[in-house]
């Protein structure tokens, strides 16, 4: 079970009281503004039920973003194996996070993604982290750019599972971190 502190946040595995934080994350038109759908309250509470449910493998857990001084549940984040093969090789871990919309803007993306690099280069020995998003969404990109990724235009693609009504949302750009380069980075080293 992952447990993440910065000097914010706790990230922490999900547990039954954040299913009305799934259920916001899932329906805001504000938040899903680069997703193509919103899930109604019985489709959130099947998949909230699924994934709290399940057993992830170690280091893969779905995690609850928390206020250090308040406990307020404020988004989800963690890393994740995206299976978007031919576009990405299978071994591919993806970092990410959805945050509720009153909490935008004050940096918590950022230090969760910085937490997680942490977590994965550190504890889970992982190689290579890559970040997935709309190629619009400025914000998410600047989010990645702010953690130490770089974009990787050659790899750029349109995403098969977003459906050809929703054309503004196909293309997909990735960004990617190495360990070598986030050691270097820790270090305080221009990455090579």
């Amino acid at each position: 079970m992952t447990l993440i502190e910065t000097s914010r946040l706790v990230l922490r595995p999900c547990r039954e009281e954040d299913r009305d934080l799934f259920f916001e994350l899932s329906s805001d038109s504000e938040v899903l503004g680069f997703f193509p759908f919103r899930r109604s309250r019985e489709d959130a509470d099947a998949i909230f039920t699924m994934i709290r449910d399940m057993t992830p493998e170690a280091g893969f857990d779905l995690l609850v973003m928390t206020l250090k001084g308040s406990g307020e549940a404020i988004g989800l984040c963690g890393l994740s194996k995206p299976q978007l093969e031919p576009y990405l090789p299978a071994e591919t871990v993806e970092i990410g996070w959805r945050i509720a919309a009153r909490h935008w803007g004050k940096g918590y993306a950022t230090e969760a993604g910085i937490a997680l690099l942490h977590y994965a280069f550190n504890t889970l020995k992982l190689n290579e982290m890559v970040g997935i998003a709309v190629e619009s969404n400025l914000a998410v990109l600047a989010v990645m750019r702010n953690i130490g990724m770089k974009s990787d235009p050659a790899c750029d693609f349109d995403h098969p599972q977003i459906p050809d009504t929703h054309p503004h949302l196909k293309r997909h750009t990735v960004y990617r971190l190495s360990a070598a380069e986030w050691l270097a980075l820790q270090a305080g080293q221009a990455p090579h």
